[in-house]
């Protein structure tokens, strides 16, 4: 729950600030909310390597890990895994 947690609080206060939101719906989409644009994407793949020293290769950057809240969780879990 701690990585859901701190994945939601990366992109309300890294990525999403301007959007004056507090929470996020675990499902909600992202991407078609405009929650998340392309830099988005590039900035948010840099803050959770470094956050959750993990690495991203492109085949990690596709639109359905980036989706929502619940499938970029999943993702960061999958990679701490496979470290």
């Amino acid at each position: 729950m701690a990585i859901f947690e701190d994945v939601e609080r990366i992109l309300l206060t890294e990525i999403a600030v301007d959007r004056g939101r507090e929470s996020l719906a675990p499902d909600e989409d992202l991407l078609g909310a405009r929650i998340i644009d392309s830099l988005g994407v590039v900035k948010l793949i840099v803050t959770l390597e470094k956050t959750f020293d993990i690495e991203l290769i492109d085949m990690d950057v596709v639109p359905e890990n980036f989706q929502s809240l619940d499938s970029l969780t999943k993702l960061v879990e999958q990679k701490m895994q496979n470290k």
